[in-house]
């Protein structure tokens, strides 16, 4: 069975006080909502491994957030120590505070912890890169990454944010059910994948269980990738294996890789 996957995947338990008191269908318009605090960790998703260090311009242009607004968010968040200040350039970058709250959330990962034996055992065979992501408002985190091959000259670490036209982007978009999926592009906007790239993966994942990307998303690079929703009760999640095409051409990932990583999907889903 495929798994379908809830637009609102931050919230992963979907019983209880905290679903109580969260509310239905508000979102940031909710009565409970601190907007100045998602503003703040919004400035701290403008980090990631294409920007390192960043200023409160910057930081305007990326958000839509006024400079003056900007600059009070910075600042507070260097004095907690979430962002730190470079006095000869002037501008941020990601702080030790954020560095404990990553740590915090993959020590307590669970299903990170169960897959990573398969993971390493899939990347030792096929070469490739084995990675398994969270979704994360507009692209997919990587929660774990093993690289099986010294010839992957595209070495992806954990934390790293896959875009949505990547093999386990797609795989993401096509599991989601219909409604869910149209809202999200729609949020997007031109930020998400073509309507010809989601109806492929879609119809990839129906007949498959697999969703692919053959050298679209980075060219010469190959992947697969396979989502599920873990029995750990942790949410949905995407298990991907790429490399450079010359070590995984489409039929070896059609035939060979994609139906081991099914497999491997299987012993970690709840569905």
């Amino acid at each position: 069975m495929q798994p379908s996957f809830d637009s609102s995947e931050a919230a992963i338990e979907r019983s209880g006080p905290a679903r109580r008191r969260r509310g239905a269908g508000q979102g940031r318009s909710g009565p409970n909502f601190i907007e100045a605090l998602a503003r703040g960790l919004d400035v701290l998703r403008c980090f990631g491994p294409g920007a390192t260090t960043l200023g409160n311009q910057d930081l305007a242009n990326l958000t839509g957030i006024s400079k003056p607004t900007i600059s009070r968010i910075t600042y507070t968040l260097a004095e907690l120590g979430y962002l730190r200040y470079h006095i000869d350039s002037g501008k941020y970058s990601p702080g030790y505070g954020v560095l404990a709250l990553g740590f915090s959330v993959l020590a307590g990962l669970e299903i990170r912890e169960l897959a990573k034996a398969s993971m390493v055992q899939l990347a030792r065979e096929t070469g490739g890169a084995v990675a398994l992501g969270r979704f994360d408002g507009d692209a997919m985190v990587y929660v774990e990454a093993i690289h099986g091959s010294s010839e992957l000259y595209l070495r992806l670490p954990i934390g790293y944010r896959a875009s949505l036209d990547s093999a386990m982007g797609l795989a993401y978009v096509a599991a989601l059910s219909g409604a869910s999926r149209k809202a999200l592009l729609t949020r997007l906007g031109r930020a998400a994948p073509t309507a010809k790239v989601v109806k492929q993966a879609c119809a990839d994942l129906t007949a498959t269980g697999s969703c692919f990307s053959l050298g679209a998303w980075h060219s010469g690079i190959n992947a697969v990738a396979v989502p599920f929703q873990a029995v750990t009760g942790e949410g949905g999640f995407v298990m991907s294996c790429g490399g450079p095409a010359s070590l995984l051409p489409e039929d070896v990932l059609r035939e060979r890789v994609g139906p081991a990583l099914r497999d491997i999907v299987r012993q970690f889903s709840g569905c």
